[in-house]
C-alpha cells in the first residue's frame, strides 16, 4: 500500500449519534434521539470505545435496524465483546478526522463484529452524501474497519463500504497497534489481522477507496458474492492475501482495481505465520491493471510460496495475464514459486478498445488482447494458464466475447473506475464461457470451506461449490 500523498482537513467532533426512533429494541436510543459512547480517560481520549451504550448483555453490543450512527471519532470494539449491526444501519463517519493532525477515523475491531445486513436494507459504511463524489472516489475519506489480533469473528454480510483509504498517521490507532506503519501505509476498505479469526465478506460492495478492498494478514476466510470496485489509487488489489490464511475468494465481480484482482502472497511466513492457501475461482475481474504503471497488474499476481489455486475465473479487458514472479525458484518461503499450486483453466476475453493511458517507455500494451500476448517474462508459459482460452488477437476478441447480458466490453474504457448498477455480468445463453471450464472433481481444487464451513456467531456458512463454467454468474 501507498502513502497518501495529502492530509484529511478538518474540524475533528467527539460524538458517535444514534438518529432512530427510540422502540423497545432499541437499547441505545435516549428520549433526544443521541448518544454518546463512554469514553476513556471521562472522555479526553481520543478514542470511542463502547463502554456500555446499546449493550443488550455483559458481552454484546447492538446498533438496531435502520439507525444512524454518526461516527466523529475513533471507534473500538471492545476485546472480548461483540457489536451485532442489524440491517439497514447507516454508519456516516465524519471526514474532518480526529484531533489537531485530523488523524483518519478508525473503526477497530478488537473484539467481534457481525454486520447483519439483507439485500433489501443493505448496512453502509460511508461518509456524508454530499461527498459522495466522483472526485473523492480515491479521496482516502476514513481509516476503514481493522480487525485487530484479537478479533475471532467477523461477519460482514450485505454491507456497503465505501471512501475508505486514510493515509495511517501519528496518532491513528492502527500505528499505535503496529498494524500499520505510520507514514508508509494506507488503510484497505477491510483489515484482518488474526491467524485463527474465522471471517465472512459475502454479498457485499466494497467500492471507492484509495487502498486494497480487503488485506488479509490473518484467518479462516469465506470472500463470496461481492462486488469491489475501484480499489486503489497508486498500486493496491481488490482483494491481497498474505501468510497466516487461509481463504476461498469465489463468485466475486472485480471491477478496475488499480493493480490486480487477486495478489495472493504467503509474505511474512515463519514458524507462528504459516504458508498462504486460496483457492480462488468463479471470479469475474474487468479492467485490472491499467490504471497502474509498469509491468504489473492485470488480474492475478502469485508470489512467494503462496499455494494458489486459481482457475474458472474469467478475466475481461485486464491489462496482463496471470503471474507468478520467481517461477524459477520452486518452493522457497521466502520468494519462490509453490509448485503446487494450479493456476489454469481461465478465460481471458478482450474488447477492442484501446487505452487512453499507454506507458511506451515500459510494455506499450495499448489493447487488452495486445497484453494477452505480450511477452511477459512472468507468464510461465506452457505451466500457468496452459489450458485457459486466452484472447492474443484482435481478431479472437469476437469469438471470445463471454456475451455479458449488459455489459458493453467494446465500449467501457480500459481506465474507467466508475461502476454503474445496470450492468449485469451473468451471461447469455451460448456463451463460450459457459463450456471448457474445470470440472472441479480433484479434492485438491476443493474450497477449503466447502463442506465444514466457517462458524461465525453460531452460524456455519459454507463456500460457493466450484461451478464448471468461467466467472462469477452464468446465465440467469
Amino acid at each position: 500500500m501507498k502513502l497518501k500523498n495529502y492530509l484529511l482537513a478538518g474540524t475533528a467532533l467527539v460524538a458517535l449519534s444514534f438518529m432512530a426512533a427510540c422502540t423497545e429494541e432499541d437499547p441505545i436510543a435516549n428520549g433526544d434521539g443521541t448518544e454518546t459512547p463512554g469514553n476513556n480517560d471521562d472522555g479526553n481520549n481520543d478514542e470511542n470505545a463502547d463502554g456500555g451504550n446499546g449493550e443488550t448483555t455483559d458481552s454484546i453490543i447492538v446498533w438496531p435496524a435502520d439507525t444512524i450512527v454518526n461516527l466523529t471519532n475513533h471507534y473500538t470494539v471492545p476485546e472480548g465483546k461483540s457489536l451485532v449491526i442489524k440491517e439497514g444501519v447507516k454508519i456516516i463517519v465524519s471526514t474532518a478526522g480526529v484531533g489537531a493532525n485530523h488523524v483518519p477515523v478508525e473503526f477497530t475491531v478488537n473484539g467481534n463484529l457481525y454486520c447483519e445486513g439483507t439485500a433489501e436494507k443493505p448496512i453502509l459504511f460511508s461518509v456524508p452524501e454530499d461527498e459522495r463524489t466522483k472526485e473523492n472516489i480515491f479521496a482516502g475519506l476514513w481509516g476503514g474497519i481493522v480487525a485487530s489480533s484479537t478479533c475471532e469473528e467477523m461477519l460482514i454480510d450485505h454491507t456497503i463500504i465505501e471512501y475508505t483509504g486514510g493515509q495511517v498517521v501519528e496518532g491513528s490507532p492502527a500505528a499505535a497497534s503496529e498494524v500499520y506503519t505510520a507514514g508508509d501505509d494506507a488503510y484497505p476498505q477491510i483489515t484482518t489481522n488474526n491467524i485463527n479469526g474465522h471471517y465472512v465478506i459475502t454479498n457485499s460492495v466494497l467500492r471507492n477507496g484509495w487502498s486494497d478492498g480487503i488485506y488479509l494478514m490473518g484467518g479462516n476466510a469465506i470472500i463470496a458474492n461481492n462486488v469491489f470496485a475501484a480499489n486503489g489509487y497508486d498500486g493496491a488489489e481488490a482483494v491481497n492475501v498474505k501468510a497466516g490464511c487461509v481463504v476461498d475468494v469465489a463468485g466475486n465481480v472485480m471491477f478496475s482495481p488499480n493493480t490486480n484482482g487477486l495478489k495472493l502472497s504467503s509474505s511474512g511466513q515463519s514458524d507462528t505465520r504459516a504458508l498462504a492457501k486460496i483457492q480462488a475461482y468463479n471470479n469475474t475481474i474487468i479492467n485490472a491493471g491499467w490504471r497502474r504503471d509498469g509491468e504489473k497488474g492485470g488480474g492475478v499476481y502469485v508470489e512467494k510460496n503462496a499455494l494458489a489455486n486459481v482457475f474458472n475465473n474469467l478475466m475481461v479487458n485486464c491489462k496482463f495475464r496471470a503471474m507468478t514472479p520467481s517461477f524459477d525458484i520452486p518452493n522457497d518461503p521466502e520468494e519462490g514459486y509453490n509448485d503446487k499450486s494450479v493456476i489454469d483453466y481461465n478465460y481471458y476475453a478482450s474488447g477492442t478498445q484501446k487505452s487512453d493511458v499507454v506507458f511506451a517507455d515500459e510494455s506499450g500494451v495499448a489493447y487488452s488482447w495486445e497484453g494477452y500476448a505480450y511477452a511477459h517474462e512472468d507468464y510461465n508459459e506452457g505451466v500457468v494458464d496452459a489450458h485457459s482460452v486466452i484472447t492474443k488477437t484482435q481478431e479472437a476478441c469476437a469469438t471470445n466475447d463471454p456475451k455479458f447480458v449488459n455489459y458493453p466490453i467494446n465500449e467501457v474504457g480500459l481506465t474507467d473506475y466508475v461502476y454503474q448498477d445496470a450492468w449485469d455480468f451473468h451471461v447469455q445463453a451460448g456463451s463460450p464461457v459457459l463450456t471448457g471450464a474445470y470440472n472441479g472433481n480433484d479434492a485438491t481444487m476443493q474450497p477449503y470451506f466447502g463442506t465444514s464451513g466457517l462458524t461465525v456467531n453460531g452460524k456455519t456458512y459454507t463456500s460457493p461449490k466450484v461451478e464448471a463454467r468461467f466467472g462469477a454468474y452464468g446465465t440467469k
